[in-house]
């Protein structure tokens, strides 16, 4: 019996819907041509949008999925589960300052940087050593396997949030889509490991 709740993996697999549903009904509604290429994702719920409600409770979503996930995800290690929460914190106070009209907010850059850092760290720091310690005597799920897994996706992360910052800072002609590549992706990781998590058994002696 897998020690991870089913409510995580509905709030794992509601963040790339609250995301991507959010964008995708957001850029719909625009009336102005949205870009979304080049513009990003924080313009659909800036101050003046048009019906930037719709991207405010996609991006309101998405950070409790995170935050609900990580209170879930219990066979994680505590320091990828602070992390895990700690983006989607920074996503609610985003959510709290959104970008003004003409695109300049510090809070919500400063929250953005803070989600995107944390969500691409969390993965490397998730293998608890000690279950995987457990695991390993009772030869079954190795844990070098699961680490490297685990330190890979938080490479690519890592890669596509560093695509997206040098696209930012360079005015770069994608500065959307690098920024939803990444943002899809960081969405997508807790899924993931909420759906390894539940394919394991709960360890023996474990509460």
């Amino acid at each position: 019996m897998s020690a991870v709740p089913r409510w995580a993996l509905l709030s794992a697999a509601g963040a790339p819907l609250f995301l991507v549903g959010g964008w995708t009904l957001a850029q719909a509604a625009q009336s102005d041509g949205f870009d979304p290429v080049r513009q990003t994702i924080s313009a659909l719920a800036a101050a003046g949008a048009d019906h930037r409600w719709i991207m405010t409770i996609g991006l309101a979503g998405l950070g409790l999925c995170h935050l609900t996930t990580a209170l879930g995800l219990v066979s994680a290690a505590p320091t990828g589960r602070a992390l895990l929460a700690l983006g989607g914190l920074a996503t609610l106070v985003l959510v709290a300052f959104p970008q003004s009209p003409d695109g300049d907010s510090t809070t919500h850059a400063v929250a953005a940087g803070v989600a995107f850092g944390a969500l691409a760290v969390w993965p490397a720091l998730a293998v608890p050593r000690r279950a995987a310690r457990s695991l390993d005597r009772e030869r079954r799920h190795p844990p070098a396997p699961a680490r490297r897994v685990a330190l890979a996706a938080a490479v690519v992360l890592l890669g596509l949030v560093g695509w997206f910052a040098v696209e930012f800072f360079t005015d770069g002609a994608w500065i959307g889509l690098t920024e939803r590549l990444a943002a899809a992706a960081e969405a997508g990781v807790p899924l993931a490991a909420v759906l390894v998590s539940r394919r394991r058994p709960r360890l023996s002696g474990a509460g």
